[in-house]
């Protein structure tokens, strides 16, 4: 899964350069440049995509906050108080 992720990341930045490097060539002349945002564009969106998906369907999981964290390790420590009572 994280290396799809990679993947995708690393085709938009290429994108991203590729459109740059049209833009200082071509200087508006042909429609490069807009066909590499386009497909950068795409490719963001199917990033996006696949990472909802990942997530429902439990491929991907969240980092907890820290008050989550703070509030699970105060659960335990309370439940091993009244344990030992």
């Amino acid at each position: 899964m994280k290396i799809v992720i990679l993947v995708l990341l690393l085709l938009i930045v290429i994108s991203l350069f590729a459109a740059l490097f049209a833009f200082i060539k071509d200087k508006g002349q042909t429609n490069r440049m807009v066909n590499a945002l386009f497909v950068r564009v795409g490719l963001s969106v199917a990033l996006i995509i696949f990472l909802i998906v990942g997530h429902q369907l439990g491929y991907l999981k969240t980092n907890m906050s820290p008050a989550m964290v703070d509030k699970i390790v105060g659960d335990k420590q309370e439940q091993k108080k009244l344990d030992t009572r």
